[in-house]
Parts: structure tokens; sequence; C-alpha cells
């Protein structure tokens, strides 16, 4: 990769009490369940992996679509740089442009691209969709470049369809075409779930190394502290579509003052064993000693 991480003086994403109300019952009981009930969070304009970190039903991926624009909030306001993502505001980011800045990473990869088109044919249209090239040719040499960012080569895709990938080599794929226009910011939900664990390291590594290379932040939610705790600048954790905790990854994990966080940690075996483990790897990966968990003040 290499595209120079672009200066920004505003926040990548800024959510103001963010709200997504279903009706529960019937059509005429009038009852209301919030999936998202008053979330406001910031994301700096220094790069950053952001997690959101809950179990099933905590609302993580309810904000996630909201943040995609594939949820329509119930009331609150999602900005990009400074600029609405929702309402209607007259500078409010418009669809094109929404498609070229934030970009998805989905849990399933099979389920990203077409099983019937070619894999070169799909990440060229991609490219020429977003205008990131006009010929095919051009498309090519976009591809080839994104390709490699995460180890692979258009050789290798050419001509082929997703059957003939394995998971983790397909979501490798699928964080190329996310790569495609120079995104500002990447959500990922839950992207390593159904990744084979051996190949989990490997994807989550290529993450922070895009994220340094290219500039990009990220929105990463997952339901895995240790994956969130490895990778993340920050981390917030939800339940019951609120935010319970939120700070640094050290400082939540080594005094976790909330219950559900305690919660979450004591439904991993033996998790608190493997942080001094953890903490090592990512220590290692940064090229640092390795530092004991700080308690917050």
């Amino acid at each position: 990769m290499t595209r120079t991480p672009a200066p920004h003086d505003k926040p990548v994403l800024e959510i103001n009490a963010l709200r997504k109300l279903y009706r529960a019952g019937s059509l005429f009981s009038g009852k209301q369940i919030a999936a998202v009930d008053g979330v406001s969070l910031t994301l700096d304009a220094k790069p950053q992996v952001f997690s959101i970190v809950g179990e099933s039903g905590s609302g993580k991926t309810t904000l996630a679509r909201m943040i995609l624009r594939l949820v329509e909030p119930t009331s609150g306001s999602i900005r990009l740089g400074g600029r609405p993502l929702t309402g209607k505001d007259s500078d409010r980011i418009n669809d094109f442009e929404f498609r070229r800045l934030v970009q998805p990473i989905f849990q399933n990869p099979f389920e990203a691209f077409s099983a019937y088109l070619p894999l070169d044919s799909y990440l060229i249209n991609t490219a020429k969709n977003l205008k990131v090239a006009e010929k095919t040719t051009d498309g090519a040499d976009v591809v080839e470049t994104a390709l490699r960012s995460v180890g692979l080569s258009f050789d290798r895709v050419r001509g082929k369809y997703i059957r003939q990938f394995s998971g983790g080599e397909l979501q490798r794929i699928s964080i190329a075409r996310a790569l495609i226009p120079s995104p500002r910011l990447i959500v990922a939900d839950e992207p390593v779930s159904m990744v084979d664990a051996s190949l989990r390291m490997n994807i989550i590594n290529l993450f922070k190394m895009i994220k340094e290379e290219t500039g990009v932040s990220f929105v990463y939610i997952t339901h895995d502290l240790s994956t969130a705790y490895y990778l993340s600048d920050s981390v917030v954790i939800m339940n019951r579509g609120r935010v319970v905790d939120a700070g640094a990854p050290q400082e939540i994990l080594a005094d976790p003052r909330e219950a559900y966080t305690r919660e979450l940690m004591g439904a991993i075996p033996r998790l608190g064993e493997r942080w001094p483990e953890i903490e090592k790897i990512k220590a290692e990966a940064s090229g640092r000693e390795a530092e004991p968990l700080r308690a917050r003040a």
C-alpha cells in the first residue's frame, strides 16, 4: 500500500444520542423496544480501531447498520468528518459520496459477492461504479493494488468464483474490495467469527497494518473481548442498547467497573490468565516491551 494518510481535523465519526426503536407485539399495541438507546460516541481524526463489544442482542449490530445507512435511526444524529449522514440537512453526504467514504466488511464473506460472477469482474465493476477507474484495464490495476494490500494478486482471482476460495481467503478479498475507493472508515461486523481459528490473527493483524499504512479507521463489531483488546485503540461495551463502559482497552479490562464487563470476561474460560499473553503478543507486534495492565485512576 502506498497511499499516504490524508490529514483531517474533524472527527472521523460523531454519533449523538442515537436511538432505534422497533415495535413489539401486535400492530396496535403501541409497545416499542429500543435496540439502540441514546448512544453517543466520537472517533477522533487520528486513524484508529474503535471496537464495539457486546453479546447477541446488545445493539452493536444495529448500531453498525445505522452507521452503514442500512437502517434509519429513530432519532439522534451521525456525522462523518463533520458532515451529517442522517437527516435532511443540505450538507448531508449523498449516497455516492457515502459509498466512497464508508465501506463494510460483513460477517459471512460468502454472502458478500455474487456466486454467478467471477471475482475479478466483480472487483473491477466495483472500481468502475465508484469511479475509481474508468476502463477495465484501469480497474484491473486498481484491483491488483488492493489485492496486494491483503497478500493476494489479480491472477489469484482472475476468472474464479467464490466457491473456489476458503473462508479466510475470501474474507481477505472482502477487505481488498473495501479498500478500492480508499475509504475514510471501514465498518467490520464480526469479520473473523466465520473464519478458521488458525487464520483469525492473520486478518486481525491485517487490519492493524491497513490502519497504519492507509490512514483508514475501523469500527470493529465483535463479541470477542480478546481480539478487541489486541486490536483496538478504544473499546466500547454495549448491553441492551446502551453503552455501559468505554475507554482504552487496557483501562477497561484491567479494572472492569461494570458488572456486565466482568460477565463478558468471565464468560470466556481462563480469559483472565490470557491477558498477559495477549499483551505480550500485542507488544511484539508493535515492537515495544510488554507493559503490565494499568488500572484506571
